[in-house]
Formats: structure tokens, C-alpha cells, sequence
């Protein structure tokens, strides 16, 4: 199995979830992205967050829906992990794309605020508007 790594490393669980749990995911990742606009204008460094957190959701719910969470720690670099397995080469280099983002999120957030360009925070809310509708049809 492709995930049989991960399993064995810790980084994800199987987990049986349900339905109504991979809908509020699915809910949450549409909600950030619906945030993360308002945003945009105002400050670039939230609605990049935000729009990252719409990126973490959508990754978790596909990951419910196919029976797996990510391990408690390091859970946004085990999703994304996962993510890079799931969606396969058609996505590896959007996956790693997120996972980068993903870095500069953390500094953002507990490091440096000012740090996000207006560049960067469109570019990242169109990348996660693309990702959501994609795992939305997947889910």
C-alpha cells in the first residue's frame, strides 16, 4: 500500500470517519477561502493564512473520506505528506508548492508579520480556490 511509510513512521492513523466530519472540512476549507478574500485587501498576511488553512482542510478532508488523519504532531507537514501519495504526480508539484507555503505561514504567523506580499497572497488564494473545487469533486 502507498501509505504503508507513513503508517509505520507514525504520521498518519487509520481512522474510520463519517460523513457529516469530511463535510465540515469540506465546509471550513469553502468558509476560509470565502475569509481569505475579504482579506485580501486589507491584510496580506491573514488572508494568506487563511487561504492555507482552506488548502489544510480541503487535504484533510480528502484525507477522512479515504479512512486516515495525520498524527497530532507535526500534522500539517503529515497532511501534506499524505497529500503528495494521494494525489500523485498530476499534483506533486502544487503539493509541494502548499507544503513551502506551509513554512512561510509558521514564520508569518510566530516569527514576522509584514512578510507576505500582495503577490503572494493572490497567488496562494487562487492556487487553494483551484485545490478546494478539485477535492470537492474527489470527496
Amino acid at each position: 500500500m502507498k501509505y504503508d511509510e507513513l503508517l509505520k513512521a507514525g504520521k498518519i492513523h487509520r481512522q474510520k470517519i463519517s460523513r457529516p466530519q469530511i463535510d465540515r472540512a469540506l465546509k471550513r476549507a469553502e468558509r476560509d477561502l470565502k475569509t481569505a478574500q475579504k482579506l485580501l485587501g486589507q491584510d496580506y498576511d491573514w488572508a494568506f493564512a487563511i487561504a492555507y488553512n482552506a488548502v489544510l482542510q480541503a487535504s484533510r478532508a480528502y484525507m477522512f473520506a479515504q479512512g486516515f488523519r495525520p498524527a497530532a504532531a507535526e500534522g500539517h507537514k503529515n497532511t501534506f505528506a499524505f497529500m503528495n501519495l494521494a494525489m500523485g504526480e498530476s499534483c506533486r508539484e502544487l503539493i509541494a508548492y502548499f507544503d513551502r507555503m506551509r513554512n512561510k505561514r509558521n514564520q508569518t504567523i510566530y516569527d514576522l508579520s509584514g512578510a507576505v506580499t500582495e503577490t503572494e497572497a493572490e497567488q496562494l488564494l487562487e492556487k487553494a480556490r483551484q485545490f478546494v473545487a478539485v477535492i470537492r469533486s474527489k470527496v
